[in-house]
């Protein structure tokens, strides 16, 4: 995006994939708080490159926060994708339902003895080390010129809880491309993204099972990828799998309504944006960032989390009221136009970069 707005960018990317055996991983835990080599191959890439701008999306686990030390005369933004720097498994849930046991605390001791982070202990403490040693160090206020939530419902959480001057946590959404407005004529309802319990799969086969009052087809993998199966066979849905980015466009656009019945606080779900962009409106859980993202009888219909029986009634009222239906998907696509449009979107970045060079860095 930053490329087609004629800007000059140079993209450092390294792989968790690296991460494999019990050396590795020891490794990257051992790490995870400052990485003496990643502060240096950052600060080989800045001499080389000499950007004006540092934008990190992603430093967890291998380049580490040490990354912000190599060097103190460019602004650093940092996009905020997660809840990764306030809790250790980054989605603030935790036994099938949010969970903020950690905000608030100098030590998030909770992470420890809940084995947040993949379920264990080790990793869990050596996240939680990480968040501590660098709210002490002063890191996110010192070196982390401006901080780019996604919502205003992650805003808020931010300020509150990371200890940071609010004038430097913005909001601004992700954007998608424009794949084209769809019709809606395939006739059927549409979950795409993974399948796992934070998704609120088990509410989504739970309202299938009620009846959406038309069709529905789920495009995913995950975890709970067996439980969709077993629902598809009995013939509550259709299970896809794995589907690519233009087939789900492609299935977006027949859709009549997305679903998205997520039980965690999200960020911005990039299926949303997508969605919109087809015209498709969004049936979404009435929690977190969705209860914003989603205009209840707008753009798309909210219900309460974890209530099957309300998600397919949402999904029944767009099936049943054309008029409803036609004015979901005009307001979804407008939504769309103001928000998450790359042309609008890359201005929104740009004004935020100005901010942060009319500043002095430190």
């Amino acid at each position: 995006m930053l490329c087609q707005a004629g800007a000059a960018v140079d993209l450092l990317e390294v792989s968790n994939d690296c991460i494999t055996g019990s050396l590795q991983r020891a490794a990257a835990a051992f790490n995870v708080v400052y990485s003496v080599r990643s502060r240096e191959l950052v600060r080989a890439r800045i001499a080389e490159f000499r950007p004006d701008i540092v934008h990190v999306h992603n430093f967890f686990p291998i380049l580490t926060p040490a990354i912000y030390d190599a060097d103190s005369h460019i602004p650093f933004i940092q996009t905020l994708h997660n809840y990764r720097l306030l809790c250790a498994n980054a989605l603030l849930f935790r036994d099938n339902s949010p969970c903020e046991q950690c905000l608030g605390k100098n030590i998030p001791w909770p992470a420890v003895y809940h084995a947040c982070y993949q379920g264990s202990r080790a990793g869990s403490a050596a996240i939680a080390l990480m968040s501590t040693v660098h709210k002490f160090r002063h890191t996110w206020n010192t070196r982390v010129s401006r901080f780019i939530a996604l919502t205003e419902f992650a805003r808020t959480l931010f300020v509150r809880h990371l200890g940071v001057d609010p004038a430097k946590i913005v909001v601004k959404p992700n954007s998608a491309a424009d794949s084209g407005l769809g019709d809606g004529k395939g006739g059927y309802a549409l979950y795409a993204g993974r399948l796992s319990s934070e998704k609120g799969i088990a509410t989504l086969i739970a309202a299938a099972e009620h009846g959406l009052g038309m069709p529905l087809k789920v495009a995913g993998t995950g975890p709970l990828s067996a439980s969709v199966e077993h629902a598809a066979a009995k013939g509550a849905l259709e299970y896809l799998g794995s589907q690519s980015c233009s087939e789900v466009a492609r299935l977006m656009q027949g859709a009549r309504a997305l679903l998205l019945p997520s039980l965690c606080y999200e960020g911005v779900p990039m299926v949303i944006p997508e969605a919109f962009a087809t015209g498709l409106p969004v049936v979404a859980s009435d929690i977190g960032a969705l209860s914003s993202l989603v205009a209840h009888g707008q753009n798309g219909m909210l219900a309460p989390p974890g209530n099957a029986e309300a998600l397919a009634q949402a999904a029944r009222m767009i099936a049943t009221a054309p008029d409803l239906e036609k004015s979901l998907r005009a307001e979804a696509r407008r939504t769309y136009e103001r928000q998450y449009r790359p042309e609008a979107n890359v201005q929104s970045l740009f004004e935020i970069y100005r901010g942060a060079l009319s500043e002095p860095c430190g």
